[in-house]
């Protein structure tokens, strides 16, 4: 992406202003960590050096790692296939770990759309989960956060047409979860969210998947599905997409006892963005909850408001971090980003 490395003075231009509601005065408050700023400027892009979506953060050992999925410079189409990947022990410089995985090339089963991938460990492995072709969920093998990754399996691992899977749209937006017994769970899908019990080998599965609906089990759920545990409860995020009548697509999110639910609806994280899309993760690091979202500020910024390539700008996005904020009763104080203008 030429010169994005060097127009910093434009992606700090305040595209956004991102506030917190409801919050202020009734946060549960972290202890100062001095690697990390106390303030984050939300409103500039944390990867510039080409376009990058739908970021999954891991934390392995005292390093956070970034797994988006790749705008390509000229895209018109969500048409990715590559991924890159990104690491930071400040939050204020991201490394360029460079190229770890193209599906499209180093399966031979994949043929298009490289879509939102996530990365988990176990076991001294890091085992990298990505969508293709709207139908394919595949899992690859490395031994480092930052690969090289290896397709483990020469099939996928899941399938719209695998037994019990329920796919009313695409089949896509892989996340892992590994709750504190050790049990690994694969939740993927859009407009049907299916969770899938991992086997200890992480590649292979043996039980019927449970589905949750996005009326009576998960309201407004469209997808870009993300699960997270914060004292003892079970939180889902995701996007709302066209799902709530007269809004763009937002982060919602629920809570449950139980992985499987019953989950109840909380509202809204974070409203909609430039992009259009919406999609995060929430993490935890050095004892402080962040959000990594999506926006289309970096190409809002390089595009003249005249030109003919502004209307491809929803396929160009970039990500940017937030610090997510708790009420003494679990709820999240929401983000909310101001129109851009």
């Amino acid at each position: 992406m030429k010169k994005l490395k060097h127009q910093k003075a434009l992606i700090m231009t305040a595209l956004y202003a991102v506030i917190s509601v409801a919050c202020n005065s009734n946060i549960k408050q972290h202890s100062p960590i001095q690697s990390i700023p106390d303030t984050l400027d939300y409103t500039a892009p944390i990867i510039t050096i080409r376009y990058s979506a739908d970021p999954s953060a891991r934390v392995f050992n005292d390093t956070l790692y970034l797994y988006p999925s790749h705008d390509k410079d000229n895209a018109q189409w969500w048409d990715m296939e590559d991924y890159y990947v990104y690491s930071t022990t400040d939050l204020k410089t991201f490394k360029d770990e460079g190229l770890v995985f193209n599906p499209i090339r180093q399966t031979t089963w994949a043929k298009q759309y490289a879509w939102a991938p996530d990365c988990v460990e176990r076991n001294g492995k890091y085992y990298f989960y990505f969508p293709t072709d709207q139908d394919h969920i595949g899992v690859a093998i490395g031994d480092k956060p930052t690969g090289p990754f290896k397709d483990a399996l020469g099939k996928p691992l899941v399938s719209r047409s695998s037994p019990g899977i329920v796919a009313p749209r695409d089949f896509i937006d892989p996340n892992v979860f590994i709750d504190n017994d050790g049990t690994a769970y694969l939740l993927v899908g859009q407009n049907a969210l299916n969770i899938i019990r991992l086997n200890e080998d992480m590649i292979s599965y043996d039980n019927k998947p449970v589905v949750l609906n996005n009326t009576t089990d998960l309201p407004y759920f469209f997808e870009g599905i993300w699960m997270h545990k914060y004292d003892g409860k079970y939180y889902l995020s995701y996007s709302t997409g066209p799902n709530i009548t007269g809004k763009a697509p937002q982060i919602a999110y629920a809570t449950a006892d139980s992985i499987y639910g019953p989950y109840t609806y909380r509202g809204i994280i974070l409203n909609e963005v430039s992009s259009h899309t919406n999609h995060h993760s929430i993490v935890e690091y050095k004892d402080r909850w962040f959000l990594f979202f999506h926006t289309s500020d970096l190409a809002l910024s390089h595009i003249p408001a005249n030109s003919e390539e502004r209307k491809y700008v929803q396929w160009r996005r970039s990500v940017h971090v937030a610090e997510l904020h708790y009420k003494p009763d679990g709820t999240i104080c929401p983000i909310i980003l101001s129109p851009h203008k």
